[in-house]
């Protein structure tokens, strides 16, 4: 480091904790020291000075840069995903362009090529990451202007996939189904569980006395981790009589009933793993079932829909453990067209119920003795009346012509 008083480079020593020896490798641990030494003194896991300047790549900026920045805000599994996301849809693609030879042009075209083959949500995303990595070029002056400031998201996006099942596929895929699975989908379904949620449970958490499921722990890229998705997560779940039985079954049944012991445990005892149970069970109903769909995302989607009317936005929301209304109706709930036309003829049905009849003796204010008298020989021979105004020039020709 430069020593602000001479002017001079000298070495300074740093300790720094990387974290538990019990928890971490060595090529973790090395890992970890790297962006340490980013973050601590600007230089490159080569321990090259950074330069300012025309040779700074969009990819070397983005690894030594920003992700050791923004890393620490990430969850630990997360972080391994949204850094395989930026590599593959921004970093492979404008990984060698230098910084400063980026303009809002090229930026946006690379949006527009990503929405030809990228889910509407991952483009969001991919904006929103753009968006960062180059206000963190400009804040750290590598750049003088953003030139992803106003980057839009295209307006041709591939749709979000928002597949629905029906009570009857539901039963159909728990009829195919052995006890430990059928009581595994049945036990999702009726409480929308997540994966990571229903794959952690344990003994310890199932109360047949009070008919609860207590959800404490997540299962999520092998590990078990003490807290949720959102903050409602972890809770107690209500589970009905009938579910609550075939678990006391299962659990007579199955080969470890011991408090900390998985409830639904694979071979070895251990939590099963979200991806293989997808394409061992689901995938395989799908396809015998000729469903459209069946992942446990399409269940917790399926479930929130159809339970509209079984209860409230809030009831559902609470089914569903969401923090927000929002997310509940606005990205798990889908109408239900059955559901659309039945509202659509009640609001019909109003409206063509029996209106009170206008008197025949009443006219208009403001029409003279004659244009009353026309009046009334019109709505007695007509049946209804006409609705004229006192202004009206061609009254006379008019009711002469109706009568």
């Amino acid at each position: 480091m430069k020593d602000p008083a001479t002017n001079e480079e000298k070495a300074v020593r740093v300790t720094v904790i990387l974290g538990l020896r019990s928890k971490m490798s060595k090529s973790e641990a090395r890992d970890a020291l790297v962006r340490e030494i980013t973050k601590q003194n600007g230089q490159s896991a080569s321990g090259n000075r950074i330069m300012n300047d025309g040779s700074v790549t969009f990819g070397w900026f983005v690894k030594n840069r920003f992700i050791p920045l923004k890393e620490a805000a990430w969850k630990e599994e997360t972080a391994k995903t949204k850094r395989l996301l930026i590599e593959r849809d921004l970093v492979d693609d404008l990984g060698e362009i230098p910084l400063e030879n980026f303009d809002k042009f090229s930026l946006q075209v690379h949006m527009n090529k990503l929405a030809q083959t990228r889910s509407k949500d991952r483009v969001l995303q991919m904006r929103a990451y753009l968006r960062d990595i180059f206000a963190e070029a400009v804040d750290q002056d590598f750049l003088a202007k953003d030139p992803a400031r106003k980057v839009k998201v295209p307006s041709q996006l591939r749709d979000t996939d928002t597949t629905t099942l029906t009570w009857d596929q539901l039963r159909k895929a728990l009829a195919e189904l052995d006890l430990k699975d059928r009581i595994l989908l049945e036990l999702e379904m009726t409480n929308a569980l997540r994966p990571s949620e229903l794959f952690a449970l344990k003994w310890r958490c199932f109360d047949q006395s009070v008919s609860t499921m207590k959800v404490t722990e997540t299962a999520y890229k092998g590990k078990i981790r003490p807290w949720g998705k959102t903050r409602k997560s972890l809770s107690s779940v209500h589970i009905p009589q009938g579910l609550a039985s075939d678990l006391q079954t299962w659990r007579a049944l199955c080969p470890d009933a011991s408090p900390d012991a998985f409830i639904f445990p694979n071979q070895d005892g251990g939590f099963l793993d979200t991806d293989n149970y997808r394409k061992r069970v689901l995938h395989k109903l799908a396809t015998k079932l000729e469903l459209p769909k069946l992942t446990f995302q399409v269940i917790r989607r399926t479930i929130a829909t159809l339970a509209q009317k079984k209860g409230t936005v809030k009831d559902v929301q609470g089914l569903l453990r969401h923090s927000r209304t929002a997310t509940t109706t606005d990205v798990y709930m889908q109408e239900i067209p059955e559901s659309v036309q039945a509202t659509v003829n009640s609001i019909n049905l109003e409206l063509r119920k029996s209106r009170p009849v206008r008197s025949r003796k009443s006219t208009p204010k403001g029409f003279s003795q004659r244009s009353r008298d026309s009046w009334k020989r019109s709505t007695d021979q007509e049946g209804v009346s006409r609705n004229l105004t006192p202004n009206d020039t061609n009254l006379g020709r008019r009711l002469s012509v109706s009568i």
